[in-house]
């Protein structure tokens, strides 16, 4: 499994099976999915289609969503990291999508933050992206605080799935 980043309290990696409980864990909760469509999953053979579905993104986009583990336990904690948007979202389409989502218990850490932050510094100065967007409900007040507490600047307000969204950008030289 490849490692893409190491901060001061996560190791942020490619996901693999191995996290199948990890995902299944954040994925059946339905507190973790309010603001996510209330998609919940119920087995852990859905746990492992996501995953298959990620490493997909990896070798068709050379991009996904990666494993985000708590160095001092080990755990899985979440994932963080950046899609390829291909198809149309508010009106743009083809760009660097940064999203993270964590277990319950690890809400209120700053695991977020911690991983947005060094997703990032990966995404500019790894893969020379001059920009990077991100989408939050607009009730979902962490997410949005979060955007905006790593630099992010709100764009505009917009329907995702009959849901109001928030559509966030930050450049490479914010």
């Amino acid at each position: 499994m490849k490692t893409y980043i190491e901060t001061e309290r996560l190791i942020i990696r490619e996901l693999t099976y191995q996290d199948i409980d990890g995902m299944f864990k954040l994925d059946s909760n339905p507190k973790v999915h309010t603001y996510l469509g209330n998609n919940i999953i119920k087995t852990k053979e859905e746990a492992k289609k996501n995953i298959d579905f990620i490493k997909l993104q990896y070798s068709k986009n050379g991009i996904g969503r990666w494993a985000i583990i708590e160095k001092e336990s080990g755990d899985f904690i979440g994932w963080t990291g950046f899609k390829l948007i291909t198809n149309l979202i508010n009106k743009k389409s083809y760009y660097y999508d940064l999203g993270y989502r964590l277990i319950q218990e690890s809400w209120g850490k700053g695991y977020a933050t911690e991983s947005a932050i060094a997703c990032l510094n990966y995404g500019f100065n790894k893969l020379n992206k001059k920009d990077i967007f991100a989408m939050a409900d607009i009730e979902n007040a962490a997410s949005n605080t979060i955007l905006k507490k790593i630099g992010m600047s709100k764009i505009n307000e917009f329907n995702y799935n009959n849901v109001i969204h928030n559509f966030y950008q930050i450049t490479e030289s914010e």
